[in-house]
């Protein structure tokens, strides 16, 4: 089973915000997740990024591959 570190979509139409998950990468998009890492927000000024460090190295550890967007908002995070 390959896990991905990635983003599910949440809110209303024009007004999504989105949870960072760990999932199945056959999993839809919007499908059970694994576990909730954390969440992003791109419609406040600036975009709105909580990651928690801990679950992120967690599974990062036990090889999950995280998408690019999710790679560059934990960077974001982190700096």
């Amino acid at each position: 089973m390959a896990v991905k570190l990635r983003l599910t979509r949440m809110g209303n139409k024009k007004r999504a915000f989105y949870r960072i998950v760990a999932v199945n990468s056959e999993t839809r998009r919007d499908g059970r997740p694994l576990e909730y890492i954390g969440f992003y927000n791109p419609m406040v000024d600036p975009a709105e990024v909580k990651i928690d460090a801990e679950k992120v190295q967690k599974w990062l550890a036990l090889g999950a591959e995280p998408t690019d967007t999710v790679r560059n908002l934990i960077k974001k995070q982190q700096a």
